[in-house]
């Protein structure tokens, strides 16, 4: 019979060998002569395993090997993926099966839930923990929902504010939001790993205008504050604004050559700037580090983007959408707070209505003399800086 002939092959062998049929386990029974590879037992009268050309007792087999549960494939247990409820062989797990970003839990590919349709948002989510995320008043870092735009023109800024010291509530962070978000949704929070113990506040899409006079900024900052929050007097905090690209010109070119002009105003006046920040120069060369000045505009702007120093410097040139003003230490002052967005807006509409030379050939004193009266935040503060006109102002107590 077949089972004979193997058996006498198997013999003269004297070792149990793989018979290659369609199926990867073979069972039989062996003389004396055939032991366990694995525990070295005699397999005499009993049943036997071979299983990827190692002959195991039955003891050995379930210890070493184990069962897919999506297809049945035997496969060695070390080599098993899944969880302790579920059993995958490589291929079966790489298919059908990934893991929750949030809390690791396996989940198959029909139960997988995502934060929304951005495709630089597509982490895989439990229902449990997609839901608590979700109904979180502090989202994750990758959070970014679809901007919405307040104002009237084309210049729009949005606002990221990192508090600290008040600790990574929730329900702190949803008072924030209820002032905020009261008759529109103009703010959102997010965790940041640079924070010890607190969140960023990011705002929709605003021009200076809408931020400074209907965007409720003052109860914001005087919340955070009454909530124990911090920013100024942090070792962590900054005060991020991002410009609108679009606002510099109809074609790229155009946009390009007045971004051009922004990036060589900051390194021709980064002294003044400097000051203006509120940073030491040791941090701001950690977190808004400088590109270097050159003769003309256009060769500081091709300097600073062949460097590629990412997105760790005083303008950020990295997003598709627009430029980020990276220089300010935070504040919870709101007099600090709308002064430094009115410079943003000052320096953003200096680079779009006069050209290079005119830029290159600015002093600071022509910049500051020239800033509209109505900008009285901006002018107050730079008084309080010695970098208006020498005049002194001696300000507020920052926050």
């Amino acid at each position: 019979t077949p089972f004979g002939f193997y058996g006498e092959y198997l013999l003269n062998a004297d070792a149990l060998i793989f018979i290659e049929k369609n199926i990867d386990l073979e069972e039989t029974e062996m003389d004396e002569k055939i032991r366990c590879s694995v525990c070295g037992a005699n397999l005499a009268g009993k049943t036997v395993h071979s299983f990827e050309g190692e002959t195991m007792c039955e003891h050995c087999f379930d210890e070493k090997t184990v069962a897919c549960d999506c297809c049945g494939k035997r496969i060695k247990r070390e080599n098993a993926d899944g969880d302790e409820y579920t059993t995958l062989c490589r291929e079966c797990y790489e298919y059908n099966y990934t893991n929750c970003e949030d809390c690791g839990a396996l989940i198959h590919n029909n139960n997988v839930y995502y934060l929304d349709d951005d495709d630089d948002d597509d982490y895989p989510y439990c229902s449990e923990c997609y839901h608590k995320i979700t109904n979180r008043a502090i989202r994750n870092y990758s959070y970014k929902p679809e901007t919405i735009f307040y104002g009237e023109g084309n210049l729009f800024y949005g606002i990221e504010l990192e508090i600290d010291k008040g600790g990574e509530y929730d329900e702190n962070a949803q008072k924030i939001i209820d002032i905020a978000n009261k008759d529109a949704e103009r703010i959102y929070c997010k965790h940041d790993g640079s924070i010890d113990s607190g969140f960023e506040i990011v705002s929709h899409a605003a021009t200076a205008e809408y931020h400074l006079t209907t965007f409720p900024w003052k109860a914001i900052l005087a919340k955070a504050i009454d909530l124990g929050y911090r920013s100024h007097n942090t070792s962590t905090c900054g005060l991020h604004i991002h410009a609108s690209r679009s606002a510099f010109g109809k074609t790229y070119e155009q946009q390009e050559e007045a971004i051009a002009r922004i990036v060589h105003f900051v390194e021709l006046h980064w002294n003044e700037i400097l000051k203006f920040t509120r940073r030491t120069e040791e941090n701001i060369t950690r977190w808004a580090g400088r590109y270097g000045i050159l003769t003309k505009a256009k060769d500081t702007y091709k300097n600073a983007k062949d460097r590629h120093l990412g997105r760790y410097v005083a303008v950020n040139l990295e997003n598709c959408n627009t430029i980020e003003f990276r220089l300010f230490r935070g504040t919870l002052l709101y007099s600090t707070f709308a002064a430094t967005l009115q410079l943003v807006d000052e320096i953003c509409n200096m680079a779009i209505r006069l050209t290079d030379k005119e830029v290159e050939d600015m002093s600071w004193s022509e910049f500051a003399i020239n800033i509209p009266k109505d900008k009285k935040e901006l002018i107050e503060y730079l008084k309080s800086k010695q970098l208006y006109v020498n005049e002194l102002n001696t300000g507020m107590e920052e926050i």
